[in-house]
């Protein structure tokens, strides 16, 4: 569907890796993404120190916020009290910070230790549910024991959103009954499969994400996933409910500022 009558879109990229560009990059980065509409952005930590950059970022530019996090890929060891802790205070003590993100588990051949990953993934829904900040999580290889920890764990006390949702309709629905959002990606454009499991996910269980970070392995610097594609994806799950464009930025966009319990101008999903 077009965009009606022209209406200006309010985007939001529920999902980024900007602290891993040059820094240099990330005003042009923005200036292209509120182009396109998009005008909030979570930058999500991956380890201490990479949560640490995220906040900084968050703290020079304004559309950007935090997540606090360390990535499975990353869970190379247990998390002690410590390291608990000052994961604890990096969420608690600065305002820019808006979920815990990215945690969860990933199960591919060449991951850490499974164990490892369930101790750092329990260790950070706790902080969630202390500091009532939501959790976007990643899964790999790895849905029924995220969802089974998730559920010991009460997280859908805090809920959040499944990363980077390429699943089946059982998996959505079974992220949805624990609580969660399921976060689309570009995927979606490109995907018949599941293009035809959004048709059945209703609209107020889905955020938008690019998970945009370097990608030096193409070949042109112009075609690397930026905020900028958010309006493409945006677009494609229009077409798939039938709806206006800017219909599905902000009601995408209401949802979002639902789950990380910020106001919102336009919370309205009726129409």
């Amino acid at each position: 569907m077009n965009n009606k009558n022209d209406v200006p879109i309010v985007l939001s990229d529920s999902h980024t890796h900007f602290d891993q560009y040059d820094e240099s990059e990330i005003p042009q980065i923005l200036d292209r993404a509120v182009q396109t509409g998009v005008n909030f952005i979570i930058a999500a930590g991956t380890t201490v120190e990479s949560t640490k950059a995220c906040i900084n970022l968050a703290d020079t530019y304004p559309m950007i916020f935090a997540g606090v996090g360390i990535h499975p890929m990353e869970s190379h060891k247990v998390l002690d009290d410590e390291s608990c802790e000052e994961l604890y205070n990096l969420a608690k003590l600065r305002p820019e910070v808006v979920c815990i993100s990215e945690v969860g588990l990933d199960f591919l051949p060449s991951s850490p230790d499974h164990v490892i990953q369930e101790q750092v993934f329990r260790e950070h829904i706790r902080i969630a549910i202390d500091l009532n900040l939501p959790i976007i999580f990643h899964s790999r290889e790895s849905h029924d024991e995220v969802l089974k920890i998730l559920t010991e764990e009460g997280a859908y006390r805090v809920g959040g959103a499944m990363h980077y949702f390429q699943g089946n309709l059982k998996t959505a629905e079974q992220a949805i009954d624990c609580g969660f959002k399921i976060s689309l990606a570009r995927p979606l454009t490109r995907l018949p499969e599941l293009q035809e499991v959004v048709k059945h996910i209703a609209i107020d269980d889905i955020v938008l994400e690019t998970d945009c970070f370097p990608q030096p392995f193409k070949k042109y610097r112009h075609n690397w996933t930026e905020p900028r594609h958010l309006v493409d994806i945006a677009q494609t799950l229009s077409e798939i409910k039938g709806i206006d464009l800017s219909d599905t930025a902000r009601i995408t966009t209401a949802n979002l500022m639902s789950m990380l319990r910020l106001s919102n101008t336009d919370e309205s999903t009726d129409g």
